[in-house]
């Protein structure tokens, strides 16, 4: 039988281009993201850097080689907020967790969206993804993921020496964002304190010390 758990599985940082973003995350890590892909459905383009086993830090961007998909890009791409924000710079957006058994998490919390199955060269994964594309609980109720057949992004990547030590987030409504996380075993993982704006943050610890995202 899957697991019904869910565990971090990687952190989401936007961009206007996906080289400035990794100029970002560069400049901040002391490692560059490598090369991802081009998700086709999305009109996005990524790159990834390792954060430990099975955990990563992907950075996206519109692709603009791309044709404009026929729906709402993930990650809030689209909304003229989230886009006048990225032009001031790069940002932590969100945090996808993992889960073996993505049906029964979804029943649970069916605000996270419809399930969406993907591919992108090797690999094959479903995951949530709300019509409108919004970012659920402004980014801090994370988007959940089910790979298959094995594979994961971060196996592949090299090892420089990061690992994502903490969560944390602050929100208008932390009662809310605590009972979602909690319906997804997600209680003990991001602890959210109340805010008047919705913010993520995470501890990465680098060779140069611990950084916040």
């Amino acid at each position: 039988m899957q697991s019904t758990s869910a565990v971090p599985d990687h952190l989401v940082v936007a961009a206007a281009t996906l080289d400035g973003g990794c100029d970002w995350v560069a400049e901040r890590l002391g490692a560059r993201p490598q090369p991802g892909g081009r998700h086709v459905a999305m009109g996005t383009h990524n790159a990834l850097l390792r954060l430990g086993p099975r955990v990563y830090l992907e950075v996206i961007a519109i692709d603009p080689a791309a044709a404009a998909p026929t729906r709402a890009r993930w990650f809030d791409l689209d909304q003229a907020t989230m886009r006048a924000a990225l032009a001031e710079g790069p940002r932590l957006v969100h945090w996808v967790a993992r889960t073996g058994n993505l049906d029964d998490a979804v029943a649970r919390l069916p605000a996270l969206g419809a399930i969406t199955p993907m591919q992108r060269g090797v690999f094959t994964w479903r995951i949530t993804i709300p019509d409108d594309g919004h970012l659920p609980a402004r980014g801090l109720v994370p988007t959940l993921i089910q790979w298959f057949d094995g594979q994961h992004p971060a196996d592949g990547l090299p090892d420089h020496g990061l690992s994502l030590t903490l969560l944390a987030g602050e929100h208008p409504e932390p009662a809310t964002v605590r009972s979602a996380l909690a319906a997804l075993g997600l209680g003990d993982v991001l602890k959210v304190t109340y805010a008047r704006t919705a913010r993520l943050a995470a501890m990465i610890r680098t060779r140069r010390g611990t950084v916040a995202l």
